[in-house]
């Protein structure tokens, strides 16, 4: 045990670990297999409707239909390799965002605290880890205060164990993957990977879920239940064509060909891939989805609930007052560089000058788990922002350091005793040193020092401390107490302390959140502030931030309501302080019964049950504690509030384009169909063949779809209240759009059809092909957006639609001029009166949607149809 102390002070040497890395490798558990290319390459020909087209070709093959045989097999190759082509772009996507979860840990190495991602641990490593910690490695204790560990994840037993250093039994191990509920330890890497007991049952926390999404299944059904319709239809039209005498095979490609015409096969696919891409662009806006239907969900928040500190404000506190009975001090510079100093009435003053000043800062500077480190011109803060402030204040006023490892028994932090003590040497014997909430310490104290010593703290003195608080939390100043007293080695009875003053530290507000609440208000979403601050403080800030005067709620006071009385408090502008995890819960439930979409952000361990229950759990990527990651649909990457912002209005974008091209998708099949359909009716020659169906849809969907789904957010999408939960895809607004571009795409091929038919079926066929490929090309402006016309959000806004348009009109006249093409797709050359007539015809497509969508945004404010 004597060479684990010794250890512990300085870790491993990085000599040392590069050796042990030979030796053990790197702390991962084996990858899952990614998946093959050539496997996402196969799966493309397993779909129902690829295997008849298949079976298809090898029938027309059988009955000498050569050119068919290998049009459709161009064509199933083709659609092969677009569908591979999206599938593997999703699957990158996502495993770009896997690579970005990677959990860390706290370390000693070479003397210093370092933090390190988890997968570098060696055997041997000195960890150290604290509440809300997920453990990194398998582990033994060297210290531990009042350390528990919820193992669930290992032992199934939900009721956390404690754990006690030089226990060499299970009471003295942690078993990576286990979470720390309470308390602080430090221990040896004794296996890491899938050496340890969790590698052998579990893959490590973090990985993005695949599940597939809501958005995704409704998709999925809408397209299973169309492909029913179109079986039913394919297979009547085929049994009233050959009723009427048209040859059996004919009428099969025919009907193999509507059904396909019906079906969106590419739906899916453009729809996972739309949001991987999605969840890629958030994340480079520093919001990581964890699951896919974060991307879908966030554009349907209709409130915020969210934590003050860290997200709302810098997460820099920095020490600017001092209070004591006997003077008040004023503090310099920002952040954690010790570069300002401590004044009293306008003069410097040192620790060495002001004993008051000297007993304030002693334990400011030993009641503490922060570090400051210089490293180049910065100073590194390690530990908790408000303890580094308080560190950095005693640097300030040149405190003398405590010894190294000082401590020797500790009652820690929490949010129900709202106060930390620590027992350390001192110049005369021991001392009990606290800090916290200043009604908590308080309530510990029997004394308060003055410059003549300590005074008994009468009921007069406790009201002149909280008008002090009062005072400087109604500047919207955080206050921390201190206090001592003189103790034995191991004496922890928080009774009979000094008070010796408070601390004013200031965390200043985001520059861009006030912004960003404004925005968010804009859109018709609420921010509802849940602080375990004082209320003075959370009102000062909310104040600032432009969140007017509402109502403080404490914590307590939601003990005792009822929930009836909670629902009926949140349809106030209210905020809530000195709230504990718990509350946060039952917030999240009231909104939601309200049928309110809720948006929770939390960082803490015991904030993962209000996380999971929020339809959106969003935790904080820099302080927040692995636990509530895991629990998270979104990690803020910057613990920024205006990233959450962001990630909404990219969630709008997201749903908004889904709706585009689904809307475009259908409704370029819904023309083919209509054409198909009437033309059968009317007796005539085939207006389609089904090699040209197949042509259609290939350059149809896919490629177009994909790059609808990159179009830029509109402009009014922030200034429209939340979407509701059950808003469908289509919806009577979306058929009835369907039905018109349908009517009119398939009534125009079948008037150039029928006029040109005296010149000819085969160039009257090629022209309705060509004019319907054309229509289709055409009609994605009018879907650019549902709501402004695009002389409005600009013609060449969306590069990716234009290069895609294109590519696909530049491969339609290679199907009417490329003789190969012309082989397989049966197509003659088009001259320029042809051309002009499906210009001509095509122009109301643009012309049409463009004018209404003009008059209709001059009439009324914009809002999602």
């Amino acid at each position: 045990m004597s060479d684990q102390i010794a250890l512990s002070r300085t870790g491993l040497t990085t000599e040392a670990v590069v050796e042990a890395r030979q030796t053990h490798g790197w702390n991962e558990l084996p990858k899952p297999p990614k998946t093959s290319p050539v496997l996402v390459l196969l799966r493309q020909f397993t779909g129902s409707l690829v295997l008849i087209l298949i079976a298809a070709a090898g029938i027309a093959l059988a009955l000498g239909e050569t050119v068919d045989a290998i049009a459709i097999c161009l064509v199933v190759v083709l659609n092969g390799i677009l569908g591979f082509v999206q599938e593997w772009r999703a699957e990158t996507a996502l495993e770009a965002l896997r690579s970005m979860l990677t959990p860390s840990a706290l370390v000693l190495r070479d003397g210093r605290e370092t933090v390190i991602p988890a997968r570098e641990l060696v055997p041997g490593d000195l960890v150290i880890v604290a509440s809300g910690d997920t453990v990194p490695a398998d582990i033994r204790l060297v210290s531990a205060t009042e350390l528990r560990l919820d193992e669930s994840v290992v032992t199934g037993e939900s009721v956390p164990v404690e754990k006690t250093a030089g226990d060499m039994s299970e009471g003295g191990a942690l078993l990576m993957g286990t979470g720390v509920t309470s308390g602080r330890g430090e221990g040896l890497v004794t296996a890491i990977g899938r050496a340890t007991k969790f590698g052998n049952i579990a893959e490590l926390t973090g990985l993005v879920d695949q599940k597939r999404t809501h958005l995704q299944l409704q998709l999925s059904r809408l397209a299973r239940q169309l492909g029913i319709a179109a079986l039913v239809i394919a297979a009547a039209i085929v049994g009233l064509g050959t009723a009427v005498g048209r040859p059996l095979f004919e009428m099969f490609m025919t009907g193999l060909s509507l059904a396909v015409a019906m079906v969106p096969e590419g739906l899916p696919a453009v729809v996972t891939i739309t949001l991987a891409l999605g969840a890629s662009a958030m994340a480079r806006k520093k919001a990581l989805a964890r699951r896919l239907q974060a991307v879908e969900t966030l554009g349907s928040a209709s409130v915020i609930c969210t934590d003050k500190t860290g997200t709302l404000t810098e997460n820099k506190m920095t020490a600017t007052r001092i209070w004591t009975l006997g003077a008040e001090y004023d503090v310099t510079g920002t952040g954690y560089d010790p570069a300002g100093h401590i004044e009293r009435a306008g003069r410097n003053v040192r620790a060495a000058e002001d004993v008051t000043l000297a007993a304030l800062l002693e334990t400011a500077l030993t009641c503490t788990h922060a570090r400051l480190r210089r490293e180049g011109r910065d100073w590194v803060m390690i530990g908790a922002p408000t303890e580094g402030a308080l560190v950095t204040l005693a640097y300030k006023g040149w405190a003398p350091p405590p010894a190294p490892d000082a401590v020797i028994a500790e009652r820690h932090f929490s949010s129900e005793r709202k106060r930390m003590s620590v027992v350390a040497p001192s110049a005369d014997g021991h001392r009990l040193h606290m800090k916290g909430a200043p009604e908590a310490v308080l309530a510990t104290a029997s004394e308060i020092l003055t410059p003549d010593g300590p005074v008994p703290l009468t009921d007069g003195l406790r009201e002149t401390v909280l008008e002090a608080h009062r005072s400087m939390a109604a500047q919207g100043l955080r206050v921390i107490a201190l206090a001592a007293r003189a103790a034995g080695a191991d004496d922890l009875d928080e009774r009979g302390l000094t008070y010796l003053g408070h601390v004013g530290l200031i965390d200043p507000p985001r520059p861009e959140v006030k912004h960003a609440i404004a925005e968010a208000r804009r859109a018709g979403i609420r921010i509802i502030m849940i602080t375990g601050d004082s209320p003075v403080t959370a009102a000062a800030i909310a104040t600032r931030l432009g969140l007017g005067s509402p109502r403080c709620i404490l914590g307590p006071e939601i003990d005792g309501m009822p929930d009836d009385g909670l629902r009926e408090l949140l349809s106030e502008d209210v905020l809530f302080a000195r709230t504990l995890p718990a509350h946060k819960m039952r917030i999240v439930a009231a909104l939601q019964d309200l049928g309110l979409i809720v948006a929770m952000t939390g960082d803490g361990v015991n904030d993962a049950p209000a996380l999971k229950r929020a339809d959106i759990g969003v935790a904080m990527g820099i302080r927040g504690t692995d636990a509530s990651k895991d629990a998270a649909d979104l990690v803020l990457l910057d613990d920024n509030f205006a990233t959450i912002v962001g990630a909404i209005a990219e969630g709008r974008r997201q749903f908004d384009n889904v709706r585009k091209f689904v809307r475009y998708l259908l409704s370029s099949n819904a023309g083919e169909v209509i054409a198909i359909a009437v033309n059968l009716v009317l007796g005539g020659p085939l207006i389609f063949l089904a090699t040209q169906i197949l042509w259609m849809n290939l350059v149809t969907d896919g490629v177009t779809a994909v790059a609808l789904g990159l179009e830029k957010a509109e402009k009014e999408q922030m200034a429209r209240p939340p979407r509701r939960r059950d808003e469908p895809i289509l919806g009577r607004n979306g058929f009835l759009l369907i039905l018109a571009f349908g009517t009119y795409t398939g009534a125009a091929s079948l008037w150039i059809f029928y006029s040109l038919i005296p010149l000819g079926v085969d160039l009257a066929r090629t022209a309705a092909f060509t004019a319907m490929v054309v229509f289709e090309k055409m009609s994605v402006f009018a879907f650019r957006s549902l709501t402004r016309p695009c002389s409005r959000i600009g013609w060449l806004s969306n590069p990716f639609l234009l290069l895609a348009l294109a590519a696909t009109l530049s491969l339609q006249l290679l199907a009417t001029e490329w003789a190969p093409l012309q082989t397989l797709l049966r197509t003659v050359s088009l001259g320029a009166g042809q051309w002009g007539l499906i210009a001509l015809l095509a122009m109301p497509l643009i012309a049409v949607p463009e004018a209404v969508k003009y008059v209709r945004s001059a009439r009324v404010p914009t809002q999602a149809s």
